[in-house]
């Protein structure tokens, strides 16, 4: 049966008209478990640029025969479950449940679908309107073999970073207002020696050097869903200091040399401070085996098959 089904992944290109590359990752771990995945990129943004892509959605259906659409945030669910031809798997990521105008279209979206997945608890716990009955919680899945621990000074060496110098890794771009830049730009002031690290602009292997070559990952966003920076963080078994948002007290969780902070100024640098002052590995690496890309595919997969036994049924 599994070896027979055809997935079409629909969503929205990236920043650079590119498939993200977590759907590329999790296409790629579904199709080891023998599905076929196929890639429907919407074109356009906004509402009704999304549902002028329906006629196209539908022939690709009808053309390839797919089983089952799995689609990712709900502006592409509210597409894809007006096809109405095959059944549809939506993955909500956190702003589609967070902004008001499209979390109405999420709502509409799920009540249509097969199954719902949201990617933390916290999240289904902000969905409460939401049919918790056809929902699942399943992260997303971070590669283990991409990141990993590797000695600090070897690290700092190949990114030519000083060697006596305290490096904090902010979370993403200083410009991301919802990352908050301005309470982590405070904070660092209260360290000494220490320069604040902008997460842009790097591939995933120089990400991996560098949440190797930093002293701690920091997050001080006011919101978030399932942040995979801090599992990619935990992998490389690198200390953390976090904001209490998504699922991070949930993933670092007695972990030795990470911190939930409050939003406050002294309390973020205090955590800094102890971040630092931990100045080793965490044993990170270890809790974070149950996210790794291929055993979220397996998870995936059991709710593939729920949703077509509950078309069959129908």
């Amino acid at each position: 049966m599994v070896n027979r089904i055809k997935v079409l992944s629909v969503g929205s290109l990236g920043r650079r008209n590119e498939i993200s590359i977590f759907r590329k990752e999790q296409g790629e771990s579904l199709k080891k478990l023998g599905i076929n995945i196929d890639y429907f990129n919407i074109k356009g943004h906004g509402f009704f640029c999304y549902l002028k892509n329906l006629p196209v959605l539908r022939k690709k259906i009808k053309e390839k025969n797919y089983d089952l659409i799995h689609a990712h945030y709900g502006l592409s669910g509210l597409l894809s479950v007006l096809q109405r031809m095959v059944p549809v798997v939506i993955t909500f990521h956190g702003s589609d449940i967070w902004q008001s105008n499209i979390r109405k279209i999420s709502l509409v979206a799920s009540y249509f679908s097969r199954w719902n997945i949201f990617i933390s608890k916290n999240l289904r716990y902000n969905a409460k309107c939401f049919r918790k009955r056809k929902s699942s919680i399943i992260p997303c899945g971070i590669d283990l073999k991409k990141f990993f621990p590797v000695k600090k000074l070897e690290a700092r060496k190949a990114l030519n970073m000083e060697i006596n110098k305290n490096y904090v890794l902010f979370s993403s771009s200083f410009s991301n207002k919802i990352k908050n830049y301005p309470l982590a730009k405070e904070a660092i002031k209260y360290t000494h020696n220490t320069k604040l690290m902008e997460l842009k602009g790097y591939n995933k292997k120089e990400v991996n050097l560098l949440m190797n070559a930093c002293d701690l990952l920091l997050v001080t966003s006011f919101k978030e869903s399932g942040p995979l920076v801090v599992k990619e963080a935990m992998a490389c078994n690198l200390p953390i200091v976090s904001t209490n948002v998504g699922d991070v007290q949930e993933v670092i969780s007695d972990t030795e040399g990470c911190f939930i902070t409050k939003y406050d100024l002294k309390d973020v640098a205090e955590k800094i401070k102890k971040a630092l002052n931990f100045g080793k590995k965490t044993s990170g690496r270890e809790k974070v085996r149950q996210y790794e890309m291929n055993s979220i595919a397996e998870r995936i997969k059991v709710f593939y098959l729920k949703a077509l036994e509950i078309e069959n049924i129908r």
